[in-house]
């Protein structure tokens, strides 16, 4: 097999025996969509969709001084995070440009899982293994130990409680706690990525098909559906969730992209990038560069990435992602736009596709926030 062959997850037979679309997605072969994209979308928002993340990257990180090094390593103060919770956070260079943004469980007083994004996963597991140089703490690869399946939406919990005995009401969002599911141990975890309540569920590859289809059984009735990546990306943008690659580069720092509450420069002891990361968030309260903002469209046609954002005839700003929005019913984007032009209701904005000037109106994100 050549190195360049697409990686496959456990499920892989399952989701072309399902007749999903594949795609080459960070070097896997993910599913792309079943049926329709809009209604896997929607199905999320209203019931609930099952997905397979098994492409994300699992990096355990052990040992007495495991919260020391991911301190250092990381720019969130991680030794705080309570063992059974997790925490959002981010990992950059030492000029603070973002490496990848992840989030870490802390399994164990000794013990924690870092999950980062698929395309950023050896860059993250290279640079932990690197800055654990000098701590008594061990970096292991445990992309193979782990299948990943995420069932998300309203109807979620009621689907999961009937596979397991793990206390779903008290999980809280950003918690994480062993269990059975079906039968398979897992890690229960209260995340997601789509905007809507729900769970991602960490287990040993070779209980993944189990899993899925104990889940398609129990979730038949309260309309669960399979869905692909392609959903999952409108689903994000619609909660104004950032994307690595899109939102998020090596060449913004973290106060660039708005998120600078991630980092902890109160936390003890030096962390990689701390430097850089304290001139970056002076330079966001003087004069914050661009900002990210959404955009929603007046008309039909989508903004892509990469399309510049305009205003009375100057580039103000640059499309991050773009999509039509199945809730919104019509195209929306996020996009990091000049600071004058950042204020939600500012006249005279629009993105240049394909040489017109599409009308776009700035809202603040996120676009679709649920009802607790």
């Amino acid at each position: 097999m050549s190195s360049t062959a697409p990686r496959r997850t456990a499920l892989d037979a399952l989701h072309r025996s399902l007749g999903a679309t594949m795609t080459d997605f960070a070097g896997w072969d993910m599913p792309l969509r079943y049926g329709s994209e809009r209604d896997e979308h929607l199905a999320v928002r209203t019931k609930a969709g099952l997905f397979d993340l098994s492409h994300m990257g699992e990096i355990t990180v052990t040992g007495p001084q495991a919260a020391r090094l991911l301190n250092h390593a990381l720019v969130g103060n991680i030794a705080s995070v309570g063992v059974g919770r997790a925490r959002y956070t981010m990992i950059c260079r030492a000029d603070g440009g973002i490496l990848d943004d992840l989030i870490v469980y802390r399994l164990a007083e000794t013990e924690y899982m870092v999950v980062a994004n698929a395309s950023n996963a050896q860059t993250v597991l290279d640079a932990l293994t690197e800055r654990a140089e000098g701590f008594d703490a061990a970096v292991r690869d445990d992309r193979d130990a782990y299948a990943l399946i995420a069932v998300q939406g309203p109807e979620s919990p009621g689907i999961l409680k009937q596979l397991t005995d793990a206390d779903l009401d008290g999980l809280k969002y950003y918690a994480g706690l062993p269990g059975t599911v079906a039968g398979v141990p897992a890690l229960i975890a209260r995340t997601g990525y789509t905007g809507e309540d729900g769970f991602e569920l960490f287990v040993q590859p070779e209980h993944a098909v189990a899993l899925w289809e104990a889940l398609t059984e129990a979730g038949a009735g309260a309309g669960l559906v399979p869905c692909g990546l392609s959903c999952r990306d409108t689903l994000r943008l619609e909660a104004g969730m950032p994307l690595y690659g899109h939102e998020l580069s090596t060449s913004l720092t973290p106060f660039d992209a708005g998120l600078g509450r991630v980092v902890k420069f109160d936390k003890e002891g030096d962390f990689v990038g701390r430097e850089a990361l304290a001139e970056a968030a002076a330079r966001a309260e003087a004069s914050p560069p661009r900002v990210l903002v959404g955009l929603v469209a007046e008309g039909r046609r989508v903004p892509r990435a990469g399309y510049a954002v305009v205003a009375g005839g100057e580039v103000i700003g640059e499309v991050t992602s773009g999509a039509p929005s199945p809730t919104l019913g019509k195209p929306i984007a996020m996009a990091y736009v000049d600071a004058a032009h950042a204020a939600p209701g500012t006249p005279g904005v629009g993105v240049d596709i394909r040489g017109t000037h599409e009308p776009y109106e700035v809202v603040a994100l996120p676009f679709y926030k649920r009802q607790k």
